[in-house]
């Protein structure tokens, strides 16, 4: 399973860092060559949109496992953008 955790960092400041988000990606293909996933991703609420604290869950289908992590990371982002949220 891979864990990614976005911080807010105000001024660069590593003292003020904050988390505002997380994705959890497994794989759900038992590590084939063209893998299967399922991502939960989780958001803080946005005081400056005004958007509350959600979660979503989804797959990411078909991805080919020899390519670098940040192709899956990019992936799994854009299905989050699309992706039904519920707040909590």
């Amino acid at each position: 399973m891979l864990v990614v955790t976005v911080e807010l960092w105000p001024g660069g400041s590593s003292r003020l860092r904050r988390p505002i988000g997380t994705m959890h990606i497994g794989n759900q293909s038992d590590l084939a060559d063209v893998s299967d996933y399922w991502v939960i991703a989780m958001a803080t609420a946005n005081p400056l949109t005004g958007e509350p604290a959600g979660i979503a869950q989804f797959p990411v289908l078909a991805h080919p496992r020899r390519q670098r992590v940040w192709a899956l990371i990019q992936r799994a982002c854009e299905e989050a953008g699309m992706a039904d949220w519920t707040d909590l």
